[in-house]
Formats: C-alpha cells, structure tokens, sequence
C-alpha cells in the first residue's frame, strides 16, 4: 500500500468540551478527513467540532451504531472511497495519537482489523469501571468459545481496511457495533490483531458506564449480539 487514504469516524453526543480536543490531537499528516457524527447532542458539539474543521453530520436517531453507520453513508456517498476507515471516540477517553500505531498494520498489510485494546496498554485509575471490564472479558471469553477468535477488547478505537468492512455488513444501530464488527470479522476469517492503546477517564459523563440503564443496555445487547450470530 503507498500513502494511504484514511478517514476518521467520530459519534459524538454531547461532547462539546471534549470533542474539540479530539479532532486537534489526531495526526492530521496522516488522514484526509475527519467525520464528526453528531447524534442529537443539545449542546454545542456540532459548532465545536464544525470550527475545528471537520466534516459534521446530523443523526438525530440516537444510537452509537446509527452514528457510524451515518458516517459510513457519507463515505460511501463520496467520490472516492478511503483504504483504512478508523472509528474513535468523542469523549477524550483514547489518544488519538495512537491512530499511527493502529493504522500500522493494516499499511504493512498484516491484518484487515485492528483493535486499539485497553487491556493490553496502560489504564487511568477510575477510566474504566468494574462492569466495564468484566463485561469486555465476558464478551471476548464467550466469542473465543463460540467463533474460536481470540480478542482482548471490545474497545471503540480501532482501524479496519474499507473492503473488508463493506464485506462484514455492519447493521447494529446501538451497542452491540463494535461486537458485531469482531465477530463478523471472526466468521469471515479476516486477520485481525489486538494493538495496547491507552485510556484516560473521559470528558463528562459516560452515556453507557455512567448509568445503570446504559450499562444493563449495553451488557444485554453485547450477549445478544454474540449468540445472534452464531
């Protein structure tokens, strides 16, 4: 692969203190364009993120799934269409620096998907909860026994080559993206590779971990999806 064509996905809801300093620390030497999905924030993330000059689209039906599949609508709108697509966060919570580290593999053409895992790099105190961890060794336990896959995270920050993501058919509209993406990837047999990524307590209040409804939401959409697919 010469000089790749990478863009970036970002659904943001209700990021405005974050989201700015997300678009700014992303290696701008390295992507073409930065996809910032705003879904149905009532505070200023849209101007926040249209001001540091990224691409800004409305997706007033909530749902993490629904942003990046907005984002993905949009890129597949364009004229041309990227090599390597990466989806991160709006919350501050990743380095978006480490996107090199991501992408790294994928260039060097020895996987298809990468995860940015936080179980392999180094963790803030108090960045993710008890049941956040849990739920990701839950989920990465049960999807080596059933898909005979191993992975080490579910983690939101991770690169994947545009073919390969359009062979996978993403449909997942709330929680279970990032689960559908991995195990689907699994039944495809693409070559997938866990890379450590750093992970600092986040801007705000998480919309998943920082309620009791996300997190009952998100632990039942993860299994449900897994055994789904089966």
């Amino acid at each position: 692969m010469g000089k790749p064509d990478i863009r970036v996905i970002i659904p943001a809801f209700n990021e405005q203190n974050a989201v700015g300093l997300v678009i700014d620390e992303i290696p701008k030497e390295w992507v073409s364009e930065i996809i910032v999905v705003d879904n149905g924030s009532t505070d200023d993330t849209f101007e926040q993120a249209k001001s540091r000059g990224a691409t800004v689209l409305k997706e007033p039906k909530r749902g993490y799934g629904n942003a990046c599949l907005k984002g993905m609508s949009h890129i597949a709108s364009s004229t041309t269409k990227p090599d390597i697509l990466v989806f991160l966060d709006g919350d501050h919570s990743d380095y978006p620096e480490q996107l090199v580290d991501l992408i790294k593999p994928i260039i060097d053409d020895h996987a298809d998907l990468v995860i940015g895992s936080r179980a392999l790099g180094q963790k803030e105190r108090g960045s993710m909860t008890p049941q956040q961890v849990f739920g990701n060794w839950l989920a990465t336990t049960l999807i080596k026994l059933f898909y005979k896959k191993r992975y080490t995270d579910l983690g939101p920050f991770r690169a994947v080559r545009y073919d390969s993501l359009m062979k996978i058919r993403m449909q997942d509209q709330t929680y279970g993206w990032t689960v559908e993406m991995q195990l689907k990837a699994a039944k495809l047999n693409l070559r997938t590779k866990d890379v450590p990524v750093n992970y600092r307590q986040r801007i705000g209040v998480s919309k998943v971990s920082g309620t009791i409804k996300g997190t009952l939401g998100a632990g039942y959409k993860i299994i449900y999806t897994i055994f789904k697919y089966l």
